[in-house]
């Protein structure tokens, strides 16, 4: 049975309906129904300036997906730790790995109120698997993994998810020792698959739209360039192609109508 945690009224609450929020204007430009007003009027904002925006959306969801087929289906992972959730959408992480091996186990990790409010659509799991949600902030590394060895075994490899969740971590030292702390928990055989907006020269619009969402918008974002989102894989195996845009990650033909690259990068690695 999926572990479900109930939307108190206190959690209600804590959704605010009148300031954009980064959860709500992604799940916007994936053609989601769970934003508002306040939601459409900064992502068209944000549209206006870099009309390409959408498209990160679209091929971090993508490259979700190809990396937990992998991780499923190549390297037979049966645990997955997804911190960031966000909103649910088509192909969440447990419904491609539980298609592939049907008994594995999801631990996802937010602390939006709105994700917590939309849990129970979430974690509908396959009887011979588990799903469980975490209502912790990923700074939270300790109560993290605390509370989901509760549904995972951390003494079996996991597939460590992060992906755009480091963005909200503006101290550069502090990310990367977050996420570090985190596969430091993990034994060998586990897996890093992380994405991250970048920011490079040829890019500009970018850093314009990036702007405009932290003068308004909330939580606020941190850019990072390439060889920075590298860094997180540091100690790591890192897997061909390496840090690229999420739409070169290992593409599988489900990326018709996207850009040669989008300003959102990714990879995936491997702790021996």
């Amino acid at each position: 049975m999926p572990d479900t945690p109930a939307a108190s009224s206190e959690t209600r609450r804590r959704i605010k309906t009148d300031q954009p929020h980064t959860a709500r204007i992604w799940n916007y430009w994936l053609g989601g129904k769970d934003n508002y007003e306040v939601d459409q009027a900064a992502g068209d904002q944000i549209r206006k300036l870099h009309p390409g925006i959408g498209d990160y959306a679209r091929a971090d969801r993508l490259f979700l997906g190809r990396a937990v087929r992998y991780l499923a289906g190549e390297c037979g992972i049966r645990q997955f730790l997804d911190i960031g959730t966000g909103l649910p959408t088509a192909d969440n992480t447990h419904e491609v790995a539980q298609r592939t091996a049907p008994e594995s186990r999801v631990v996802y990790v937010d602390n939006d109120p709105i994700v917590l409010a939309h849990a129970e659509a979430l974690l509908y799991s396959t009887p011979q698997g588990r799903t469980a949600y975490l209502d912790e902030d990923l700074r939270n590394v300790d109560a993290i993994l605390e509370q989901a060895s509760q549904t995972l075994d951390l003494g079996e490899p996991v597939a460590l998810m992060l992906l755009g969740v480091v963005i909200f971590i503006e101290d550069d030292e502090e990310a990367y020792g977050i996420v570090r702390r985190l596969l430091d928990a993990l034994p060998a055989g586990s897996h890093l698959v992380l994405s991250h907006t970048i920011t490079r020269p040829d890019m500009p619009d970018v850093d314009a739209a990036v702007a405009f969402w932290n003068e308004h918008g909330t939580p606020k974002l941190t850019q990072r360039t390439p060889a920075a989102v590298t860094r997180f894989f540091d100690g790591l195996e890192l897997l061909d192609p390496g840090v690229v845009s999420c739409n070169r990650w290992r593409p599988d033909g489900g990326e018709a109508g996207l850009p040669a690259e989008v300003a959102m990068f990714g990879g995936v690695g491997r702790k021996a």
